[in-house]
């Protein structure tokens, strides 16, 4: 779903045993590059490049990656984007997690090796070897109120809580928030972060007054797309308790 000119919103649905999930990486680009936040889960280099190539996006233009966390559903698909020429920008919370130094924190072992198994080979072993901790993935550690020359301009916002190191991006030139898991939007209505796949809920709600700042005509979750409407009027909902 095209958001302006330099915005793309994907949506790609992922089969999860007999559930199935759909998660939207979004793409910024500009006449000479452009920015893939977010890579999906191992497996998704093909349905996003299809995607990409869909919206008139070469696929093997020049690029960039921000991951706005370290879960498996964001960085899945990392080892197929990634090569020696492309940045990768993280937080410097989640980064050890995102190399590979320390195990992501809801990601069981168990589930990791049931889901290398299930991979074909040349799949599972570059996700064995991107995150052994031999490679380094993130080039580039973020900081809160960095602001990246990408798109014509985008600021992070660390908000923590969902992860240490989770961000979300505020791309300036369209007031959109790209809120990565910071929030979601069920049935249509903005909602805070899915309680059951965050860890410290008090932190992330108190991220979210950090919005505030900032003003917002579109707001992108990496879980239920899209939402337009009133996004103060939802934060103050959501942290007026705290």
């Amino acid at each position: 779903m095209k958001i302006n000119e330099q915005i793309e919103m994907l949506e790609i649905t992922l089969q999860m045993g007999e559930n199935h999930m759909v998660i939207n990486p979004t793409v910024i680009r500009d006449e000479q590059a452009y920015v893939l936040i977010d890579t999906g889960m191992p497996g998704c280099y093909g349905p996003i490049t299809e995607l990409l190539t869909q919206a008139g996006i070469d696929p093997k233009a020049p690029h960039s990656i921000i991951l706005t966390h370290q879960d498996l559903d964001h960085v899945g698909g990392l080892p197929e984007f990634k090569s020696e020429s492309v940045d990768v920008y993280a937080h410097a919370d989640d980064q050890p997690y995102i190399d590979g130094l320390k195990p992501m924190i809801k990601l069981s072992e168990e589930f990791k090796q049931g889901l290398i198994a299930s991979l074909p080979q040349d799949l599972a072993s570059s996700f064995e070897t991107a995150f052994s901790g031999k490679v380094k993935n993130v080039t580039h550690l973020l900081a809160d109120g960095e602001k990246l020359p990408l798109g014509g301009g985008l600021t992070v916002i660390h908000t923590p809580g969902h992860t240490p190191g989770h961000i979300s991006l505020y791309h300036e030139p369209s007031k959109t928030l790209i809120a990565g898991d910071a929030m979601v939007v069920d049935n249509g209505k903005l909602q805070g972060p899915n309680p059951a796949v965050t860890p410290d809920m008090q932190t992330a709600l108190a991220s979210l007054r950090k919005f505030k700042a900032y003003p917002i005509d579109n707001v992108i979750c990496y879980h239920g797309g899209l939402f337009q409407g009133d996004v103060q009027a939802v934060i103050d909902e959501l942290t007026e308790s705290l």
